[in-house]
C-alpha cells in the first residue's frame, strides 16, 4: 500500500471531497501464553459507548502519520513506531465524508494505559471476536488486512526510511565548497517538520551524507530522539558520481540490523538508492516507487516496511512530505 497524503482535505473518495480527516492504529501482539496467537486491542469510548480502534482527528499542521502516533499515545499511552499501513475507511458524519487512515502497531510488550477520559477500558481479543464487537462495521476492513498480512508473514516489520534533504540555498548563489551549502530558510522549517514526521517511525539510527544540508535536515530529529548518526561519504553527490556501487552498498547494509533506520541523501543519488531497494520488493511495490526526476521532493520521506526474518522483503511502501507552512 502506498500513500502520499500530506494533510487534511487532500484527497477525494469517488469524487466526493473529504470533510474530516482522522488517523489511528490497530495495536496487536502475539500472545505467548496462547501459542503465539494473534490478538488485537479494542478500546471503549464512554462518550459513544462503543468499541473501536485508537484514532482521532488531525490537528492543524499535522501529517496523517503524526496524527496516528499522537492519538495512540494520548488514548492508550503507547509510544511505538507505526507498522504497515492498513486500508483507510470512509463514512459519513454530519460534517460530510470522513476518512480514517490506519496503521498496524506492534505493542511488543509495552504497557497499555487508557487515558481514563476518552478511553475508559481496553480489551485484548482475537481478531474474530474483535470483528464481532466493533461498533462501526467499516472498522473491520483494516482488521481483515492486518490478519491477512499476519498470515503472509508480513505483519511484523521494521521501517527503513529514505529522506531527501530539505530545500537548500541555490547553487547559483553559493560560491564556497559544495558540501558547505546550507539549507534555505524554507529548508530550515522543513527540517523541523521532518523531525516531527520521523517520530512516527522512531528510527534509532540515521545514516547520512556528511554534507551540511543533509546533516541539518536530520539534526532536529537526531537531537530530539537522541538517535545515533553515522556520516558516510558514499552518500554525497560527488562520491556517488564516482562510485555509485558504494552508495548502493550503503543502502544494502541498512538491512543488516533489522531495526528502524533512516538514510538522508541528495537528489542525484536517489536513483541508485531506489534501484537497490527494488531488489527486495515485488514488482507491485517497485511500480509504486518514484521513477522520474526529482524522485522525492525536498524533505520528502519514502517509508519501506521490511518484514522481520532471514529473507529480506519490503512488504509495504509509503511516501510523505512534512507539513510545509
Amino acid at each position: 500500500m502506498s500513500s502520499d497524503s500530506l494533510v487534511a482535505d487532500q484527497t477525494d473518495h469517488l469524487g466526493e471531497a473529504i470533510a474530516v480527516t482522522a488517523a489511528g492504529a490497530i495495536p496487536w501482539r502475539l500472545n505467548s501464553a496462547a501459542k503465539d496467537q494473534l490478538e488485537v486491542l479494542l478500546i471503549h469510548r464512554p462518550r459513544y459507548d462503543d468499541w473501536s480502534w485508537p484514532k482521532g482527528k488531525i490537528d492543524p499542521g499535522e501529517t496523517v502519520p503524526e496524527c496516528a502516533s499522537r492519538e495512540v499515545e494520548e488514548e492508550i499511552g503507547l509510544s511505538a513506531p507505526l507498522g504497515i499501513p492498513l486500508p483507510p475507511i470512509h463514512y459519513h458524519v454530519p460534517a460530510g465524508l470522513k476518512v480514517v487512515h490506519y496503521w498496524a502497531v506492534d505493542v511488543d510488550g509495552a504497557r497499555i494505559v487508557p487515558d481514563g477520559k476518552e478511553v475508559d477500558s481496553v480489551m485484548w481479543c482475537s481478531p474474530e471476536r474483535a470483528a464481532r464487537l466493533l461498533s462501526n462495521p467499516s472498522d473491520v476492513t483494516p482488521l481483515e488486512h492486518l490478519v491477512a498480512a499476519h498470515g503472509r508473514g508480513e505483519l511484523a516489520t521494521w521501517p527503513l526510511l529514505v529522506v531527501r534533504h530539505a530545500k537548500a540555498k541555490p547553487r547559483s548563489s553559493w560560491t564556497k565548497a559544495e558540501g558547505d551549502r546550507p539549507l534555505a530558510a524554507t529548508g530550515l522549517r522543513q527540517a523541523q517538520a521532518v523531525g516531527r514526521l520521523l517520530q512516527a517511525w522512531k528510527p534509532a539510527r540515521i545514516v547520512s551524507s556528511p554534507w551540511l544540508r543533509c546533516v541539518a535536515t536530520i539534526a532536529p530529529y537526531a537531537k530530539a530522539a537522541d538517535a545515533k548518526v553515522k556520516l558516510n561519504e558514499s552518500l554525497t553527490e560527488h562520491r556517488h558520481g564516482r562510485s555509485p556501487h558504494k552508495t548502493a552498498a550503503v543502502v544494502e547494509a541498512l538491512f543488516d540490523k533489522q531495526r528502524p533506520v533512516a538514510l538522508c541523501t541528495h537528489r542525484p543519488a536517489l536513483p541508485t538508492v531506489l534501484k537497490q531497494l527494488e531488489k527486495h520488493m515485488s514488482s507491485r511495490l517497485r511500480d509504486m516507487l518514484p521513477s522520474a526526476d526529482p524522485f522525492l521532493a525536498p524533505g520528502e520521506i519514502l517509508v519501506c516496511h521490511v518484514a522481520h526474518g532471514s529473507k529480506i522483503r519490503v512488504v509495504a511502501v509509503e511516501r510523505f512530505r512534512p507539513f510545509d507552512d
